[in-house]
């Protein structure tokens, strides 16, 4: 496709009120180093749950925007973040991926936070406790209390889930939040959860595509299980969006039917009375957050879906499955069984999504010609509008200074007008 031809093409998309992204948002790798600084490095990001956390220096390992992170339940039960990294002469600190600091490490004594390199050590409040010959080598000019690991904002908030903030002095949660998370409060903090399952996997794709599949709901014709349960069910195409500020967005309920997939060798409806506070049974909501994690409610488990883009065309998912924390043993046998059996790694609906997305990473190359990515449906923010597709654009191009639909511009130069006539839209829909 020349560029005569891809400019009249978007003209033609302009003047019939289709909305598209270029598809060169998720191959240019410059794009994508923009998209870490003025996104990732400066949002509200959920990046676990505070029962994986249980008891006191609990700690667990992770990345965010390139920057390693400890997260640790202080001696005081509070939860705080830092870099994992010395303060001395940046050498990592803690290398496991999760564990307790009770036990000690043959770098530094129980309870601390040790750095093998050169032997500094930090409680778990990040306060220095120890400088080997601190008073030979700096004499007076420096002190411990001189020294601690860099803090990171942190809250435990939204059913204990635990959000980090890479940005000095950010806003508060809250504000990120606005009113999205209204519709799964009285499911999620009624009663305290816990973390049942969790699986990582390294995708092959942008991590924008994996948040997309989780946005729109037209891809339920992928889905065997997801078309007989809930797409030919009564109250489907009665479920909604529901926008918010910085780009969330939440789906209505349904019932799903499970019983409509049964046969002789899969009973799934049998254990399907276990659900949430206040929640109908085998009821379905859904809360996207900006910029990549998913809450999915369904009946008796809570799927959550966390991303840390890795590069331009490779992303780390993060999937975990929640249920009460009052649960008996059988009834955890159950939700863990509801779970994996659509949600597992060798469930019914994820294989599918990831099977979708990775597909779009083979297709979508880098330095190839931008390609129209379609964004047009438009059905009264009922299930297979397109809305959260189109309102997560409009704060990405809010938020990185680009048009999802002309990230160049006109093509003749950076940052030049965007091209006549393509359609604008507020909140996912078509401004008049």
């Amino acid at each position: 496709m020349t560029l005569d031809s891809t400019l009249a093409w978007r003209q033609r998309l302009g003047g019939a009120k289709l909305p598209f992204v270029d598809s060169r948002i998720y191959t240019d790798p410059q794009i994508f180093q923009e998209e870490r600084e003025k996104i990732w490095r400066r949002s509200w990001l959920l990046v676990l749950h505070e029962s994986e956390l249980a008891e006191a220096l609990d700690f667990r390992t992770l990345s965010v925007a390139d920057e390693p992170l400890i997260v640790v339940r202080g001696d005081d039960g509070k939860v705080r973040a830092f870099l994992n990294v010395c303060p001395h002469r940046g050498a990592l600190l803690l290398r496991e991926p999760a564990g307790n600091l009770q036990k000690a490490n043959p770098s530094g004594s129980p309870r601390r936070i040790s750095c093998m390199f050169h032997a500094w050590q930090f409680d778990s409040r990040g306060k220095c406790l120890s400088i080997p010959r601190r008073n030979a080598g700096y004499q007076t000019r420096l002190e411990c209390e001189d020294v601690r690991l860099h803090e990171v904002a942190c809250e435990v908030a939204y059913g204990g889930f635990v959000w980090v903030h890479l940005g000095e002095n950010p806003a508060p949660l809250a504000e990120h939040m606005g009113s999205a998370f209204e519709a799964l409060r009285p499911h999620l903090e009624a009663e305290p959860l816990e973390v049942f399952h969790h699986h990582k996997a390294i995708v092959r794709t942008n991590y924008k595509l994996w948040h997309e599949t989780n946005s729109e709901f037209y891809h339920d014709y992928m889905h065997h299980f997801n078309r007989v349960t809930g797409m030919q069910q009564p109250g489907y195409y009665d479920r909604r969006y529901e926008t918010f500020p910085n780009a969330h967005v939440t789906v209505s309920s349904m019932e799903v039917r499970y019983t409509a997939y049964e046969h002789d060798e899969h009973a799934l409806a049998n254990s399907r009375d276990l659900s949430f506070p206040g929640l109908e049974r085998n009821g379905w909501k859904l809360l996207d957050l900006f910029p990549g994690a998913t809450l999915n409610l369904r009946g008796s488990a809570l799927r959550v879906d966390t991303m840390t883009p890795l590069s331009h065309d490779r992303v780390l998912i993060e999937f975990r499955g929640l249920g009460l924390k009052r649960d008996t043993a059988e009834e955890r046998e159950r939700r863990v069984r509801d779970h994996n059996t659509i949600w597992g790694p060798f469930g019914r609906n994820l294989p599918e999504d990831l099977l979708g997305v990775t597909g779009q990473g083979l297709a979508l190359r880098t330095g190839s010609e931008g390609l129209h990515m379609l964004h047009g449906r438009i059905e009264d923010a009922t299930i297979h509008d397109e809305t959260g597709l189109r309102h997560y654009y409009e704060e990405w191009s809010r938020r990185l200074g680009r048009l999802a639909s002309a990230p160049y511009g006109d093509e003749s130069g950076p940052r030049a007008k965007e091209p006549a006539r393509l359609p604008v839209f507020r909140g996912g829909v078509l401004a008049q």
